[in-house]
């Protein structure tokens, strides 16, 4: 397997971008953990309704809007990851100098066309 992303924002429902970027990176060979509203299951992977301490996170990309996330920032930080990929509709200024001052790469992008240029 490939380095560990974390799914923020996960859904079950099919229709979620969420939802599909799980599918996708787990195609790509790349393991999957996620943390969304509610618990659920996709492919295989649990989706925990909590702030589960996850090791080894080298992505985080990112399914929630701005203002859901701030409650999300230390929690982030703490999982250290290399990078935090801000998917559309999800860019956040005040969070990307927080990133930045902690030495966090981040990029506005979209995971599933990084994923279908096999440039994630």
């Amino acid at each position: 397997m490939k380095k560990k992303t974390l799914v923020l924002g996960a859904s079950e429902n099919p229709n979620r971008y969420s939802n599909i970027a799980i599918k996708r990176l787990l195609n790509k060979g790349i393991e999957v953990v996620a943390v969304g509203l509610r618990e659920g299951l996709v492919e295989g992977v649990k989706i925990e309704n909590h702030k589960k301490i996850f090791t080894d996170i080298d992505t985080v990309t990112m399914y929630l809007s701005a203002k859901n996330q701030v409650e999300y920032y230390s929690y982030i930080l703490s999982l250290k990851p290399k990078r935090v990929i801000f998917n559309p509709g999800t860019e956040n200024e005040e969070f990307e100098e927080i990133l930045a001052k902690n030495s966090i790469a981040f990029e506005n992008s979209c995971t599933l066309v990084l994923l279908s240029l096999d440039s994630y």
